[in-house]
C-alpha cells in the first residue's frame, strides 16, 4: 500500500506592481459633452496591484496554490480581481479554477509584448486617464473592454474575470494548447462595485443571455542560436441565449507573434470580435518594436489601430503611436519617459449606435513614469 501525499512547507509567496505615470495632456474635442471643457494640463495616473500567491508542492510531484490579485486603486475595478486556484506539475500541465482570464487572452503575444517598460498602455482602457476618449468621460469611443478595438488582450463578448475553468498542457519542445470554459459572460454575485471580477455565479440559466463560453489557444516559445521566438493564435465563442432578432453566437480569434534577436524585439498581433449583433463587431492590430542598448537604457516604439463597425453603416476608429525610453535604476525599479498620440473618431452614425456622429477626440501626452515590481 503506498503512502499518501504529504505537504511540505507553504511558500507564502507574494509580489505586485506600483507603477505611477505623470504627463502633460494637450486635448482637442469636437463632442457635444465636451462644449467649454478644458482638459490641457498635468495630471497623475497610477496603476498598481498586490499579488498574493501561496504554494505548496506535494510529495507526488503536484503543486498547489492560490492567486489572489487585489487592486490598490478603487477606480481599477474592484478591491479583488483575479482569485483562482491552480493545480500543476510538469507532467500534468496547469489547471486554474476560479476568477481568471481566459487561456486564449493569457496565451496571447503582439505589440505590446515588444513595448518598452514602463510606457503608456495605449492597447488598454487607461488611455482615456489622460485622454477623454471614451463615452464614459465624454468622449466619442464605444470603450468596451476586452475587445479588440482597443487591446491585443481579449475575451468572447468581452466578459472578464468570470468563474472559469482553465487547463494548459505541458510545453511539449516549446509547444502548448489551451483550453477554458465559463457558465456564463456576467460576473454574477460579485462585487457592487465591479460586477466582472472575483464573485461566485448566482446559478446559470442557459435560456437567457450568452452562456457556455469555450475558448482553446495554441502558443509556441523557442530559443535557438540567439533568436527568441513567440507565436499564438486562439478562437473562442458562446451560445447566445437572448432570443433578439438578427442576433448570432458572438466569437473572437487573434493572431499574434514576437521575434527577438541582437537586443531586438519586434511584436505584432491581429484580433477580431465578431459580437453577433449584441455589440458593433471590432477587430485591431498592434506594432511594436523595442531594442535594449547596452547599459541601463532601452528605446522603443509602438502603435495600436482599431475599428468598430455596427453593420448598419456606422463606423469608428481608434488609432495611437508612442515612443518610450526607459532606464532600469535597480532590481525591480524603472523610469521611463514617452510621449504618445491618440485619437478616436466616428466616421458616420446613421443608426444612432455611437451617438456622437461626425466627431473626433484627440491628445497628446508627455510624460514619465516610475515602474515598481516586487
Amino acid at each position: 500500500m503506498s503512502a499518501p501525499a504529504s505537504a511540505q512547507d507553504w511558500n507564502m509567496d507574494w509580489g505586485g506592481f506600483h507603477n505611477t505615470h505623470v504627463g502633460y495632456v494637450s486635448v482637442d474635442s469636437n463632442t457635444a459633452a465636451h462644449v467649454g471643457a478644458d482638459w490641457d494640463g498635468v495630471d497623475t495616473f497610477t496603476n498598481a496591484e498586490i499579488h498574493f500567491t501561496p504554494s505548496v508542492k506535494l510529495d507526488n510531484g503536484l503543486t498547489f496554490g492560490v492567486n489572489v490579485q487585489y487592486e490598490s486603486k478603487n477606480t481599477g475595478g474592484a478591491i479583488v480581481d483575479e482569485s483562482f486556484m491552480f493545480i500543476e506539475s510538469d507532467t500534468l500541465g496547469r489547471i486554474q479554477l476560479g476568477n481568471e482570464n481566459s487561456a486564449g487572452y493569457l496565451m496571447m503575444v503582439g505589440g505590446a509584448d515588444a513595448q518598452v517598460g514602463g510606457a503608456f498602455g495605449i492597447n488598454s482602457a487607461s488611455i482615456s486617464g489622460f485622454i477623454p476618449i471614451s463615452t464614459g468621460v465624454g468622449g466619442n469611443l464605444p470603450w468596451n473592454f476586452r475587445q479588440s478595438a482597443i487591446s491585443q488582450w481579449t475575451e468572447v463578448l468581452g466578459n472578464n474575470d468570470v468563474p472559469r475553468i482553465t487547463y494548459f498542457t505541458p510545453s511539449f519542445n516549446g509547444l502548448t494548447l489551451g483550453v477554458s470554459y465559463a457558465a456564463t459572460v456576467n460576473g454574477g454575485l460579485s462585487a457592487a462595485n465591479s460586477p466582472n471580477n472575483a464573485g461566485n455565479n448566482a446559478g446559470v440559466n442557459r435560456n437567457i443571455g450568452v452562456t457556455d463560453i469555450w475558448d482553446i489557444a495554441l502558443g509556441y516559445e523557442q530559443s535557438f542560436n540567439g533568436v527568441d521566438v513567440a507565436f499564438a493564435a486562439r478562437y473562442g465563442t458562446a451560445e447566445n441565449n437572448t432570443g433578439a432578432p438578427g442576433t448570432n453566437d458572438p466569437e473572437v480569434w487573434g493572431v499574434g507573434g514576437t521575434l527577438g534577436v541582437a537586443g531586438w524585439i519586434i511584436g505584432a498581433h491581429y484580433g477580431e470580435n465578431d459580437n453577433g449583433g449584441l455589440a458593433p463587431d471590432q477587430e485591431g492590430w498592434s506594432l511594436g518594436v523595442g531594442y535594449d542598448i547596452a547599459g541601463p537604457w532601452s528605446v522603443g516604439f509602438d502603435t495600436f489601430q482599431g475599428e468598430w463597425d455596427d453593420n448598419a453603416g456606422g463606423e469608428a476608429e481608434y488609432e495611437a503611436y508612442q515612443l518610450a525610453a526607459s532606464r532600469s535604476l535597480g532590481k525591480g525599479v524603472r523610469w521611463t519617459i514617452y510621449a504618445l498620440y491618440a485619437e478616436g473618431s466616428i466616421n458616420g452614425d446613421p443608426a444612432g449606435t455611437f451617438g456622437n456622429a461626425n466627431t473626433e477626440v484627440e491628445g497628446t501626452l508627455i510624460g514619465t513614469s516610475v515602474n515598481l515590481s516586487f
